[in-house]
């Protein structure tokens, strides 16, 4: 028995916000009204299963991929890490970290485990990582 009208790979989706700047960082799958739509994330613990391949403005379609173990991606990082560090979102109520990892805070909080690092990076750099389904990670 097989699948219908299922598609792997990138995908289109409408952008639900000017995203022609948001290339490489993390989306979250919204709606409006009943009509799929691409969001950046605004906790950091909003499950963004999608990163953006090619942006585009508000109610355009844009091309988005979705993220899964067997493929690594690149990703901006907020601050440094070292291969093996576990990554979270970055607050994206700090202007322009929306979408993007930084390595997993001390602070006290929820966070949406993205994956790890594969390498050593520093801020602003495209991180190679390996996203993991890591759920939403609690600090005390």
């Amino acid at each position: 028995m097989s699948q219908t009208n299922v598609k792997s790979g990138p995908i289109v989706k409408p952008c639900g916000e000017d995203l022609t700047a948001a290339a490489d960082l993390f989306v979250t799958l919204s709606q409006n009204a009943g009509a799929a739509q691409m969001l950046l994330p605004t906790a950091q613990d909003d499950l963004v299963p999608y990163i953006v391949l090619e942006g585009a403005g508000a109610g355009e379609n844009g091309y988005f991929m979705p993220v899964h173990p067997d493929k690594n991606i690149r990703v901006p990082i907020v601050g440094t890490c070292n291969p093996g560090d576990t990554l979270v979102l970055a607050d994206p109520a700090v202007e322009g970290q929306a979408g993007k990892v930084t390595v997993l805070p001390e602070d006290a909080g929820d966070y949406r485990g993205i994956g790890i690092a594969e390498e050593l990076a520093v801020d602003g750099q495209l991180l190679l990582l390996r996203p993991l389904p890591l759920g939403v990670i609690t600090v005390t």
